[in-house]
């Protein structure tokens, strides 16, 4: 498995955190920023005031720049003065870049760091550079007054959305195929069959889809089962009418003539015969085509087995000639006696039966290089191209054909070519040239093994 679903989830969560992460990071540096200045209006409002201070200081009222002093600090209130800074090197000489920008306080132009809980001290100086206002920022001015909501939104709120709407793109990509697959697996189970999810997710190729290709193939093989036990069922159904009438009339006849019971008794017993075999092909075939089993597991002698069914089929078809061709030994490595057994039986005793009386049956064993190629042809009318492939469905009997004297229900092909198949081999039917139906079966040896192909006519 390539584990796509894996990779995405991580990629997808990951690439996500990340860029959470330096975009929370990012906007709350630049929130920062823009929150640690003071005001223009606060720059303005405090430049007013040390311009008043330097007009107060210039007409030398010091009692008057003291109560202005004294006022503007209730009225703010914070701290504020007028200071004289006069900077004297006791060893050396001072930079002039030191005297241009040494200041008391800090300048209004500057960042305010938002973490520390006290105000600066911010300095304006005079025009003579000698001066300084100092006052310290009134709490009003002080920036950064949503700061601490700004940061709660940020860091939580900003983080807690866009990560919901990731779980919720997570999910609406999970679910979109758990949700075929549950809308699927209530039609399936209401009776629709032929519902399938794979071609509804486009090209999606992940786990999910690998599980809706497998829920497909399990629909496909469970709706085919059912379908098929349905129809079994019902052929089943139909053939048993035909028997369960003829025993219903002979016990009827019975009771009316007690006299001709032994031979309406012998009526009852081919009849349930017939019945008891009819039941037992169909259940086999069943579980030949439910189960598909794989029954190679035994070594044959394909000559042996062949002889002994010969034997039997001159025995019950006298009236028919078996000519057949076979070589002194045939391995099969891996096959199945039994299987393989009723079904050449099956196959054998279709051709006899349709053989007219003092005609022949030809059944002839190949050898080939990594298989066995057995050919049963019978001297019939043959079947129409069409109904070629269709004598292997089970309960089938070609429209039209003559079937007096041919008893039978139509299984016995069909459960040949599931045998068959069970045993690695492949049977196919075809019309001979000169009349008569022809069956190819193929069978393979397994391990190759080497046999004397020197040929036994046995007539």
């Amino acid at each position: 498995m390539n584990h796509r679903l894996l990779w995405k989830l991580l990629l997808l969560v990951g690439l996500g955190s990340m860029l959470l992460f330096w975009l929370v990071t990012r906007l709350t540096w630049h929130a920062e920023e823009a929150m640690s200045f003071i005001a223009q209006s606060h720059q303005q409002t405090l430049r007013n005031y040390a311009a008043q201070a330097e007009a107060l200081h210039q007409a030398g009222d010091d009692q008057a720049l003291t109560r202005w002093l004294q006022t503007l600090q209730q009225q703010e209130n914070t701290w504020a003065a007028v200071v004289s800074a006069e900077v004297k090197a006791l060893s050396g000489e001072l930079s002039p870049r030191f005297v241009e920008h040494f200041g008391l306080g800090r300048d209004l132009s500057w960042k305010i760091h938002l973490y520390f809980s006290e105000n600066p001290i911010m300095d304006i100086p005079f025009s003579d550079q000698q001066t300084h206002f100092l006052i310290q920022l009134p709490q009003r001015m002080r920036p950064g007054n949503y700061w601490f909501s700004s940061r709660m939104l940020l860091q939580l709120v900003l983080p807690l959305g866009l990560l919901s709407l990731l779980c919720f793109v997570l999910y609406q990509h999970l679910m979109q195929p758990v949700r075929r697959l549950e809308q699927a697996t209530r039609q399936f189970s209401e009776g629709a069959y032929g519902v399938r999810v794979r071609n509804l997710l486009g090209s999606r190729n992940d786990e999910l889809a690998t599980l809706a290709e497998t829920f497909d193939q399990m629909a496909e093989r469970t709706g085919q089962l059912i379908l098929t036990q349905r129809q079994r069922l019902s052929e089943l159904s139909h053939e048993l009418r035909t028997p369960l009438t003829r025993i219903d009339m002979a016990v009827s006849l019975a009771e009316q003539d007690p006299e001709d019971c032994q031979r309406l008794l012998e009526r009852i017993r081919s009849d349930s015969q017939g019945m008891r075999r009819l039941v037992e092909d169909t259940l086999t075939l069943t579980w030949l085509e439910n189960e598909a089993p794989d029954l190679r597991d035994e070594l044959v002698d394909l000559t042996a087995l062949l002889d002994s069914l010969i034997d039997d089929a001159r025995f019950e078809f006298p009236q028919q000639q078996l000519l057949a061709e076979l070589p002194a030994e045939a391995q099969l490595q891996a096959s199945n006696h039994r299987a393989l057994g009723q079904a050449v039986e099956n196959v054998l005793r279709n051709a006899l039966t349709h053989t007219p009386a003092g005609r022949q049956v030809e059944l002839r064993l190949e050898e080939r290089e990594q298989d066995y190629l057995l050919s049963i042809s019978d001297s019939g009318s043959g079947v129409p191209e069409q109904w070629l492939e269709s004598i292997f469905q089970p309960f089938f009997r070609v429209p039209g054909a003559d079937l007096s004297g041919h008893s039978g229900f139509g299984l016995g092909l069909a459960l040949a070519r599931r045998q068959i198949l069970a045993i690695g081999g492949t049977i196919e039917a075809c019309n001979r040239e000169h009349g008569g139906l022809q069956m190819l079966i193929q069978l393979p040896k397994g391990n190759k093994c080497k046999s004397d192909s020197t040929a036994t006519l046995h007539k």
